[in-house]
């Protein structure tokens, strides 16, 4: 299964509880910090929420 990249490029001050605690899930804690996913529905759709704080790219 293809793999993504995703990256916290904005602080989540003043994001709404939901969008944090996706962030959280995502595995992401200070601004740059990356991790890799399996691109499946569900990590799209969490991806998806906080779109406007994270940047994503396939992992090689």
């Amino acid at each position: 299964m293809a793999k993504i990249k995703v990256t916290l490029v904005k602080s989540t001050i003043g994001a709404l509880e939901k969008q944090k605690a996706n962030v959280a899930a995502l595995g992401l804690h200070k601004i740059g910090s990356s991790k890799v996913h399996e691109d499946t529905a569900t990590t799209r759709g969490m991806i998806k929420v906080v779109s406007h704080l994270v940047k994503v790219e396939n992992a090689d």
